[in-house]
């Protein structure tokens, strides 16, 4: 097993515990939503914040509207005793992105071997062309990653 296949398997036991973890972030956003729970108005946030009661408003629209940055978002979190969870998560297993993609490009490189061999009446049986799909794959995989994204698929 490569550095890199340990580090994406590693990487993945990591991510288990939140890959299925889904939760919808409120109409009017989380520090909204926490700052009316704990019953504060903008101006008690602000002071809290360190910054103007405007100022509250521009955040709180900001994360609504996905324009408000992480440090300010987690400098505002813990201004209310909260902590800044962030993660980007992949869809599937990165194992399983991996060896998708290096199937896609060994699929490819073939073609183009297989288009050029059926012209100069060469072609491979089903069966052999199997064996150097997976052959390619395997090859792919012990490589260096970064080819199986050079290529358009």
């Amino acid at each position: 097993m490569s550095a890199t296949d340990r580090a994406a398997r590693a990487l993945d036991m990591r991510l288990t515990p939140v890959r299925n973890w889904s939760v919808a972030r409120p109409p009017r956003g989380w520090l909204r939503a926490i700052r009316d729970a704990l019953g504060l108005t903008s101006k008690q946030f602000a002071r809290r914040l360190g910054v103007s009661q405007p100022r509250i408003v521009a955040l709180e629209k900001g994360e609504v509207d996905e324009t408000l940055t992480l440090a300010s978002l987690r400098r505002a979190a813990e201004a209310l005793d909260c902590t800044l969870v962030y993660a980007i998560v992949p869809k599937r297993p990165l194992a399983d992105m991996i060896r998708e993609r290096a199937e896609a490009t060994a699929d490819a490189q073939l073609a183009r071997v297989s288009h050029t061999m059926r012209l100069e009446n060469q072609a491979l049986t089903v069966s052999d062309q199997r064996r150097q799909r997976e052959r390619l794959v395997d090859d792919l995989l012990r490589g260096s990653l970064r080819r199986l994204w050079d290529e358009p698929q």
